[in-house]
């Protein structure tokens, strides 16, 4: 039997980084917050330029303009995640923990975890969005609006793409294992990291709209514990779902096309 190299983003290898001072806990909560903070900073950016021509309603109009505003924050949080990786010496790809020799594991487990991830990203969302506005469709239709010119088929391209490659990685390939390593202890990383996976989409778009928020919140709070689950259990999926994430968000943006 052959022994595989320890991954370098493991959370032994990750403690042992900690103990020489390159993993902090300051950089890993900033990087945990970040995605939240920074859709509501781009979104309010477009709506002071809507402000600044003349719109009644700027933040009103900047919420179709969502999707763009996660690629924007993609971008920003792939250049985080470089920085914070070179912070502690590692390649960026390391946060990834790709491993060739597993692979047929990995997709086994893909299998798994996309069987189990259609139900439970579906159906909340039907479910409370009944719940708190009385019509299943209520929550999408706030959200989904049509957007002018080419946008509509950039961002059916660019949306997935930016999400797929960063989310993940930041939430469970950075700081699940640097929380674990710096606290010592599992529920709490999986818990906190799958919470704040959960709670950014409340603000993407940002609707000051108690019922949106809880449900946007609340929606993606089980598929986020099912990915930090198996991301925990078995690292080297993150690519493999980065790939299944990357799918179910085209068929998603594949609204834009439908409504503009």
């Amino acid at each position: 039997m052959t022994l595989l190299a320890p991954l370098p983003n493991a959370v032994a290898a990750v403690s042992h980084r900690a103990g020489e001072g390159r993993v902090t806990l300051g950089r890993t909560l900033f990087v945990l917050v970040f995605r939240t903070g920074a859709f509501a900073a781009v979104q309010a950016l477009i709506a002071a330029i809507f402000a600044l021509r003349g719109a009644a309603a700027p933040w009103a109009a900047s919420v179709a303009w969502w999707p763009l505003v996660a690629v924007v924050v993609g971008i920003l949080t792939g250049l985080l995640l470089v920085w914070a990786a070179r912070r502690e010496g590692l390649r960026p790809l390391a946060l990834l923990s790709a491993r060739r020799e597993t692979w047929r594991g990995d997709l086994l487990g893909l299998l798994i975890v996309l069987v189990l991830a259609g139900p439970i990203a579906v159906l909340p969302m039907q479910w409370l969005s009944t719940a708190l506005f009385g019509d299943p469709q209520a929550g999408s239709a706030l959200m989904f609006r049509p957007l002018p010119g080419l946008w509509a088929p950039f961002l059916f391209v660019a949306f997935p793409l930016a999400v797929a490659l960063t989310e993940l990685p930041a939430y469970f390939g950075y700081a699940m294992p640097r929380l674990e390593a710096l606290t010592g202890k599992r529920w709490l990383a999986v818990g906190l990291s799958a919470f704040f996976l959960a709670a950014q989409h409340s603000a993407l778009p940002l609707i000051p709209d108690w019922r949106f928020i809880t449900w946007r919140w609340l929606m993606f709070l089980p598929f986020a514990l099912l990915m930090a689950l198996a991301i925990h259990r078995r690292p080297t999926l993150l690519p493999y779902l980065m790939a299944g994430h990357f799918l179910i968000d085209l068929s998603s943006a594949y609204f834009f096309l439908v409504i503009s």
